[in-house]
């Protein structure tokens, strides 16, 4: 059965566009090398597809630049020349814009002013306000969260001293047990330091079975304990 012919024009649908283009990409490169083999030609293809995808076919016997140094001697042209030039243009607008860069920056230093007329001169002192008027913001916005932390670090720090103080006042004494001031027993508590050495606590504890102690006519049993920092 002979195959129809089809109609030579743009196929719309991309999956089927993209499989026919590598079918038919594979079968264009069997005839080259075909050609090659055949005739001794130098053959060289170079596809590129719709997703940019570089395709290349060239004779066992040649490379790239072979084939192009060939094609300019043929034609006539140079096209290395060419894009020299272009890349050589290139680089002298780099170079351009790299001394106008080198040149600003050293206005900006206080340097390189002689040249400048006075509308230069005051357009860039213009510009070194603004820049100076950012930069201020910039720092008073970091001074104040650096505040806001500190102010958050001493907040933190002020409730745990609370819950220290509070857990300290309802800590049970391991030796004499909880005092109880509404009792029969008497306590003092108090804080000393002598010679610029830690703070001591003083605990006094008056037994109820020992009356002179109340009438201060004898001693008192006097317990001190360091505090820990």
């Amino acid at each position: 059965m002979a195959r129809g012919k089809i109609q030579i024009k743009r196929i719309e649908n991309s999956t089927n566009r993209q499989v026919t283009y590598s079918k038919r990409r594979n079968g264009l490169f069997k005839k080259a090398n075909e050609l090659t083999v055949l005739c001794d030609a130098r053959v060289s293809i170079i596809m590129i597809s719709t997703t940019n995808k570089l395709h290349e076919y060239i004779s066992p016997s040649l490379t790239t630049k072979e084939f192009f140094d060939q094609y300019q001697r043929t034609v006539g042209v140079d096209l290395w020349n060419t894009q020299y030039e272009r890349m050589q243009e290139q680089l002298k607008k780099l170079k351009e814009v790299n001394r106008n860069l080198r040149t600003e920056i050293r206005q900006r230093m206080g340097e390189s002013l002689n040249e400048l007329e006075f509308e230069e001169l005051h357009g860039l002192e213009q510009e070194m306000e603004t820049s100076a008027k950012i930069i201020r913001e910039r720092k008073m916005k970091v001074i104040g969260t650096q505040i806001d932390t500190h102010k958050k670090k001493l907040r933190n720090l002020e409730e745990i001293h609370r819950n220290l103080l509070h857990e300290f006042d309802r800590e049970e004494d391991p030796h004499y047990g909880y005092v109880d001031n509404g009792g029969d027993y008497e306590s003092i508590i108090g804080y000393s330091s002598h010679g610029g050495g830690p703070p001591r606590i003083l605990a006094l504890r008056l037994q109820p079975n020992q009356p002179n102690l109340h009438s201060g006519t004898g001693g008192s049993d006097l317990t001190t304990f360091a505090l820990l920092e």
